[in-house]
């Protein structure tokens, strides 16, 4: 497959007001461009202003030097659809019945009375457009285009969901590609991938610079199968990983490069972060979440903690580092806020995050706690200020004794066993190297008294707790 190559690039419109002291960020009078770029896997040490010590990130790291560095911001889940469907709706993704990383035999999505930041941008005239890897329902009540957006151009899954997977060969059928909706091609060869979605959002950008857009840019990669195009092979120290990541960043500079083409920098929002931490098993493959513990499929930091930026220049401070913790979920409300939209009408867990933004004295998270959920609704962890309670459960470690491999195909996992509740300072130990409930007991009771009120509100599998307030996704056989 070839996939059709456009042209330019760009975004559009709006100024935040400099917070003071405890003042909010407030709307302005013009709506602003919001452009999110979004990565798959990708490691929190996978940028130079990370910490990256072999891959060279210069637009991003310009992006920093522009805006402000999030060192603890945070994916809701450490899996695919699960954390895209808590940036683009505000939720905690188990709340919506959104759990994993659903297939080409899901016959379920996000359900079309749920609001996404497209639909609650509608209204003000937003033209919006998602581009890249969807992965929240394949089925057309499910696509972008049912959920505020005005156009699609990518995949409906994952990347590796196709019949050349290492391990499950000929068990997907043809990658499809889609225009808005309808499937346009099949992907035989997915080197051309990075460049046609930044050529996409481009074009988008150029056709909408007089008025106010939303641009979802989701990167297939670096999720495997790495793929990345003849500019960039061969270009890193860190071999195709690196490749894959170096193609990444020019694609950012694309983007920003063309926002300053077409005066748009003051009134565009960009924020760029990963789904979820490294898939670890890929090992050669895969990013690093140094010095993060884990990866990708853990409630561990190196599942859940990513690489964020924001940049808007004249709007956010240059050059700041913002070491409070956030969540995907704070994004929704945030951009509410400086666009001046409603939120949605129903619960949403997230918060405005807009004096984080800022980098204002004294600011901290909004959330007296944050929680964590993977597998089938598991309330694994749960995130207070610096503290990290985790809760017993079983998960994947990588074997010590498995050689790196280079060629694709994953190395083993196997699962071990939390037995009692872990404490970790994460403010003091990034690393979460040292377990210190028994020092802090007063913390650890305080923090299972949030684990109770979340498993009230959202039920937890662990505890047979089933939760007061879980929606319901959406379901083809309903729907149609």
């Amino acid at each position: 497959m070839t996939i059709p190559s456009t042209g330019p690039l760009l975004l559009s419109a709006m100024c935040l007001v400099s917070a003071v002291a405890d003042a909010q960020v407030a709307p302005a009078r013009q709506k602003p461009n919001v452009v999110i770029i979004f990565t798959d896997d990708q490691g929190y040490q996978d940028v130079g202003v990370f910490g990256s010590p072999d891959i060279q990130t210069p637009n991003l790291d310009r992006m920093a030097a522009e805006g402000v560095q999030f060192t603890n911001f945070h994916a809701a889940q450490a899996v695919c659809s699960a954390s895209r469907a808590a940036l683009l709706t505000g939720c905690y993704p188990n709340r919506l019945g959104i759990h994993g990383a659903l297939d080409h035999t899901a016959k379920h999505g996000l359900h079309p009375d749920e609001m996404t930041i497209a639909e609650m941008l509608k209204p003000l005239g937003y033209h919006t457009a998602a581009i890249g890897k969807w992965h929240l329902g394949h089925h057309t009540p499910f696509l972008p285009t049912r959920q505020g957006f005005d156009e699609f151009f990518g995949l409906p899954y994952s990347n590796d969901m196709w019949p050349h997977h290492p391990e499950n060969k000929n068990y997907y059928p043809p990658l499809p590609l889609y225009e808005n909706e309808r499937v346009i091609d099949t992907v035989n060869n997915q080197d051309l991938l990075t460049t046609q979605y930044t050529e996409r959002a481009i074009d988008f950008i150029a056709r909408n610079k007089d008025e106010p857009f939303f641009l979802y840019l989701a990167h297939s990669m670096p999720h495997v199968p790495l793929a990345v195009s003849d500019k960039f092979k061969g270009q890193s120290e860190r071999g195709l990983y690196g490749d894959v990541i170096m193609e990444i960043d020019w694609s950012v500079g694309q983007v920003l490069q063309t926002l300053n083409r077409y005066g748009l920098d003051d009134r565009t929002l960009v924020i760029f972060a990963s789904d979820n931490g490294p898939w670890l098993s890929y090992s050669g493959h895969s990013g690093e979440a140094l010095p993060l513990r884990e990866g990708k499929g853990t409630s561990w930091e190196g599942g859940i903690r990513v690489p964020c930026i924001m940049r808007w220049p004249g709007n956010l401070p240059a050059g700041k580092i913002q070491a409070e913790p956030a969540m995907t979920i704070d994004v929704l409300p945030t951009i509410a806020w400086i666009a001046g939209a409603e939120l949605p009408r129903r619960h949403i867990d997230g918060l405005d995050i807009g004096q984080l933004m800022q980098v204002a004295d004294g600011a901290k998270t909004p959330h007296e706690a944050y929680y964590i959920y993977y597998n089938r609704n598991e309330l694994q962890a749960v995130i207070m200020g610096e503290w990290k309670l985790y809760l017993p459960h079983a998960y994947r470690t990588l074997k010590s004794d498995q050689p790196r491999r280079d060629d694709g195909i994953p190395i083993k996992y196997e699962m071990t066993k939390m037995e009692t509740p872990e404490l970790y300072h994460l403010g003091k130990d990034i690393s979460e190297a040292t377990n210190v409930a028994a020092e802090h007991p007063r913390i650890v009771e305080a923090m299972l008294r949030l684990a109770e009120r979340a498993r009230a509100d959202m039920g937890d599998a662990l505890t047979g707790v089933a939760g007061k307030n879980l929606r319901e996704p959406g379901r083809i056989d309903e729907l149609k």
